[in-house]
């Protein structure tokens, strides 16, 4: 099962990052509905999906580096 995160939207077509740092173009219409950048997609037997778990905790991580990252000493 591959794992892709949602780097940036333009149009109609999304830019994926995919686990090895390198990046694909898929169309929107061809991956689930309302997904955003950030977002973790994984692909497995010819379908796609949203991980909404996953998702969430790279947002939480990426909160905590922002905050450490802007916190003042």
């Amino acid at each position: 099962m591959k794992k892709f995160t949602v780097d940036r939207i333009e149009g109609d077509i999304a830019v994926l990052e995919c686990e090895n740092g390198s990046f694909v173009n898929m169309e929107l219409s061809s991956l689930p509905k309302n997904i955003s950048e950030g977002d973790i997609i994984r692909f497995a037997a010819n379908s796609c999906f949203l991980s909404d778990e996953e998702t969430s905790r790279r947002r939480q991580k990426m909160k905590k580096l922002m905050d450490k990252l802007f916190t003042e000493e």
